[in-house]
């Protein structure tokens, strides 16, 4: 089970938003690539990493950050945000990255998700965000028809690595990860399944220790790290088993 600490970029800078809102950013430091090291130095052994301008503009936007964050850690980057074209995976996997997100382009060109995973085994993931169950789009500006469930389902036995399914409601406002659709789709398909929006405390880290919760591959935490709600070292010893 791996708790993967999130940096959000925007304009250069790591933030979190409130509710998908980028009018409501807050900066939490103002040097991704160090806050990278302080994560791998709090032995989290994941990174992820979004591009918020990338993810509205459909395009790499914050490409110097994130190379500067891939220089700075040893640990494995997954990157989501405006990455719509095959040339643009491989040339983002060529720089390091383990794992590329695509979540817009999942819906509105599924075969190139499909190629993706032909062309780049094990590396690329999808990223399922929902308001109200139903898929968002660009960088949440849109909803669209799709269930999430709907949409994962369209990727089974494509070789797909993980879907990251975030709940928008829940997102940076520290209220609880929505378990109940989060293991409702990971029941749903055989991809493996990341939490994303909400993680609020030590408690959800429990609640990932849960029986029903072990089929996920993890949980993603932003807010309740960079706020301290969560002790990093604790939270990881909950998720190895060991006592506190």
């Amino acid at each position: 089970m791996i708790l993967f600490p999130a940096i959000d970029l925007k304009d250069g800078q790591c933030v979190r938003l409130k509710l998908g809102d980028m009018d409501e950013a807050t900066v939490y430091n103002t040097d991704p690539a160090a806050q990278a090291r302080s994560f791998e130095e709090q032995g989290f052994e994941w990174l992820h990493v979004v591009d918020l301008n990338g993810a509205f503009a459909g395009a790499s936007v914050n490409g110097d950050a994130v190379e500067a964050i891939l220089k700075a850690t040893k640990n494995p980057v997954q990157l989501g945000g405006g990455i719509r074209t095959l040339a643009h995976i491989e040339a983002w996997l060529d720089k390091g990255l383990s794992r590329v997100i695509l979540g817009t382009v999942a819906v509105r060109d599924p075969d190139l998700v499909k190629e993706a995973c032909r062309a780049f085994p094990g590396r690329i993931a999808v990223g399922i965000d929902a308001r109200g169950g139903k898929v968002a789009v660009e960088g949440w500006a849109e909803t669209s028809d799709l269930s999430a469930i709907e949409l994962a389902r369209r990727f089974e036995g494509v070789g797909v690595a993980a879907i990251i399914y975030t709940d928008i409601d829940r997102d940076g406002v520290l209220t609880g990860i929505n378990w109940e659709s989060t293991i409702e789709l990971a029941d749903a398909v055989s991809i493996p399944v990341i939490a994303s929006g909400g993680l609020a405390s030590i408690a959800d880290i429990v609640r990932m220790t849960m029986p029903d919760a072990a089929k996920l591959e993890g949980a993603i935490s932003g807010r309740a790290l960079y706020d301290g709600r969560i002790d990093p070292a604790e939270a990881l010893r909950v998720l190895k088993g060991e006592a506190a």
